[in-house]
C-alpha cells in the first residue's frame, strides 16, 4: 500500500511539474506601413504591458503578445502623422494581421 501511495505521489509530481513550466504561447500582431520608409517603430499597449517593434521595409511584428486587447501606435517620421489602431484583439497561439496601414501627411 505504501508503495502504491509513493507511486501515485511521484506521478502527481511529474504531472504538476509538466504543467507548471508550460510556457504561454501568446499571439502575434503584424502589419505593413505605407509608405515603407514613413515610420521607424511601432508600439503595442495593453494595460501595463508595452511592446516595441522596429519597422523594416515597412513591416513590423510583435511576437509573444499576451492575450488581450491592444492599442497599436505607429511612430511616423515627418512629414507623416502617427497612426493609432485601437481594439486590436490578440488570442494565444493566433496571429492578428493589421494589414496595410496608410500614413497620412
Amino acid at each position: 500500500m505504501k508503495k502504491a501511495k509513493m507511486s501515485l505521489l511521484a506521478v502527481a509530481a511529474v504531472a504538476f511539474g509538466a504543467f507548471a513550466f508550460k510556457g504561454i504561447a501568446g499571439g502575434t500582431i503584424s502589419g505593413k506601413v505605407v509608405p515603407a520608409d514613413g515610420a521607424t517603430e511601432a508600439w503595442a499597449v495593453s494595460g501595463t504591458d508595452t511592446l516595441k517593434a522596429a519597422i523594416a521595409d515597412g513591416a513590423f511584428s510583435f511576437a509573444e503578445a499576451k492575450a488581450g486587447t491592444y492599442t497599436v501606435v505607429v511612430d511616423a517620421k515627418e512629414p507623416f502623422k502617427d497612426a493609432t489602431i485601437t481594439d486590436v484583439k490578440v488570442e494565444d497561439g493566433k496571429a492578428t494581421d493589421l494589414g496595410e496601414i496608410k500614413l497620412a501627411q
